[in-house]
């Protein structure tokens, strides 16, 4: 059995079930069906693709090398979950939002797993943390490439199985949960909670430029 695999496989589920922007565009798009929460996990897997794809070809590291590029991408991606979360709120002035949002739902799929992709592949610190995190579970002596990949498809795995299980389980309490008062407090929520997400992430660079 292999040790390190078991234990990068436990870090890497900790780091893919964190809660942050990822968890709760998930949630907010699971309240509109269960396809747009299932499509906007997908796009988060996806996005975490990306990340690893680019970890494993050393990309990462030139972001590490050039912080004006790592603070660009850094306001870039703040400022997206920011209009997510204002849109979130600004949505909250009309009277069932949600349940209008749900028609048309391969457009409303399409969307979600638009928003999950680049909610995800945005955030400029996914790749070097996966830069800095998968060559300490190489074994010594072994070839790097065909190790690094393996843990890259590990955590694409486990997003794969933690961000559809948030949205089936949002949906099965969406009788709940889609409840005028109920579905307007959780869009509040999880609006306040994207704009406060998107705020940080916008200071995060400017404090330190």
């Amino acid at each position: 059995m292999d040790a390190q695999l078991i234990a990068f496989t436990g870090v890497a589920a900790g780091m893919v079930a964190m809660p942050g922007a990822d968890f709760t565009v998930v949630v907010r798009n699971a309240l509109v069906s269960r396809r747009a929460g299932v499509a906007c996990a997908l796009g988060i897997a996806g996005g975490l693709l990306l990340h690893t794809a680019l970890a494993v070809a050393g990309v990462a590291a030139v972001l590490a090398a050039v912080p004006a590029l790592f603070r660009a991408l850094q306001l870039l991606g703040g400022g997206y979950v920011l209009y997510l979360g204002v849109r979130t709120l600004w949505s909250l002035r009309r009277p069932r939002a949600i349940a209008a949002e749900a028609t048309g739902t391969v457009s409303s799929a399409a969307r979600s797993l638009r928003q999950g992709f680049v909610t995800n592949a945005l955030n400029p610190k996914a790749p070097i943390t996966f830069l800095s995190l998968l060559p300490q579970f190489v074994p010594a002596g072994s070839s790097a490439l065909p190790r690094t990949l393996l843990l890259a498809l590990i955590v694409v795995v486990l997003a794969l199985l933690w961000f559809p299980a948030v949205a089936l389980l949002v949906d099965r309490l969406g009788r709940w949960l889609r409840e005028p008062r109920a579905a307007r407090a959780v869009e509040g929520v999880t609006g306040a909670a994207l704009t406060l997400l998107g705020a940080l992430l916008l200071l995060e660079p400017l404090r330190a430029a």
